[in-house]
């Protein structure tokens, strides 16, 4: 058996690929060899500044919650797939606090939730990127035969994405706008069509990102500078995916009169500086995304029968050996999009 490597934020600025113990599953949990793991915003956060937002690295964590893989070993208690089976992987575990409500039906908004690859609680939340990690059943989505392996490595993403558009309503026959070509917002585009969207037009600093926005099938991209070229968008829904305050600034310009904006891209703590007059004046609906619920079934349902277009969102695959290499191409969004890291050799 191959020495089981995992890729482990111990500060900021020190990132190691190391030998981790073997895991110990629980009765309810399978041992999973993970296949692909993408390389999320968080992680790179965790690996450059030793925080992400307001969570911040009190401890070595294991990143990464963008994971597929096989079963490797089934559970004990009898739950969950069968060995061999490939899944994908839902990393939310939501956890209540007494006199802390929050809607049942909404349990990515459970205010000590806590998620795979996270510092936000103490002890954290180990992640998965690593060769073999034990996993609750729970956690398991099967795959379905089909996917190919690199695109079902986005389906974490997808589903953000998909939570995202979601949060606007029926975007169908709408003019969508996506502010930030990264790859949440390359996949707000694919997710946004694939609602029946009229048109989606997507903005980006970088060239290579608005590239990859037009592949993946929006009308016209802009360059995020020609704000007076965004303010004329008039869009009837706005997917805001930087997660800057350049982002949300323009994603309120953006916006026609009595429209939505989606604030998916998560900004930093703190107070930020935001065109709250002009918001009100136009009407605009500000929805907060974080996340996802079950949404993610729902990609795998899309990716299985071809609906969901996500080729182009993946531009660069590395041996998990070669992490830190990987996260230093992640962290320049003008030549990668998504950075897989591969598990299997």
């Amino acid at each position: 058996m191959t020495e089981n490597l995992g890729v482990v934020a111990h500060a900021a600025g020190d990132l190691r690929v190391q030998a981790l113990p073997e895991p110990e599953p629980t009765a309810d949990e399978a041992v999973i060899a993970i296949a692909y793991g993408g390389v999320c915003g968080s992680d790179l956060h965790y690996w450059l500044h030793g925080a992400a937002g307001t969570s911040i690295l009190r401890a070595p964590l294991l990143l990464g919650h963008e994971v597929i893989g096989t079963v490797e070993r089934s559970a004990a208690d009898g739950s969950g797939p069968a060995v061999g089976t490939p899944v994908a992987v839902h990393p939310a575990t939501p956890h209540g606090v007494d006199g802390v409500p929050y809607p049942a039906e909404r349990p990515n908004l459970a205010p000590a939730g806590t998620y795979l690859g996270s510092a936000a609680h103490f002890p954290h939340c180990d992640g998965a990127f690593a060769r073999r990690v034990a996993l609750p059943t729970r956690m398991l989505r099967v795959l379905p035969d089909g996917i190919d392996p690199r695109d079902a490595a986005l389906i974490e993403p997808a589903a953000v994405a998909w939570h995202g558009v979601a949060r606007a309503g029926d975007v169908a026959g709408k003019r969508v706008a996506v502010i930030g070509a990264g790859p949440i917002g390359l996949l707000a585009v694919a997710v946004a069509l694939h609602h029946g969207a009229a048109e989606v037009v997507a903005t980006d600093i970088a060239e290579g990102p608005r590239d990859r926005a037009l592949t993946l099938g929006a009308a016209a991209v802009l360059d995020a500078r020609e704000s007076e070229e965004i303010a004329g968008l008039h869009a009837d829904v706005v997917i805001e995916s930087s997660g800057t305050v350049p982002g949300l600034h323009a994603a309120v310009d953006a916006a026609a009169r009595g429209g939505i904006v989606v604030m998916l891209g998560l900004q930093r703590a703190g107070d930020v500086d935001f065109p709250a007059a002009q918001a009100i004046t136009r009407e605009l609906d500000l929805r907060g995304a974080l996340r996802f619920n079950d949404e993610i079934d729902e990609v795998i349902a899309a990716l299985a029968d071809g609906s969901l277009t996500v080729r182009g969102v993946v531009t660069h695959v590395l041996r998990a050996a070669d992490a830190l290499e990987a996260f230093e191409i992640a962290r320049d969004s003008a030549v990668s999009g998504k950075v897989l890291l591969d598990f299997r050799t």
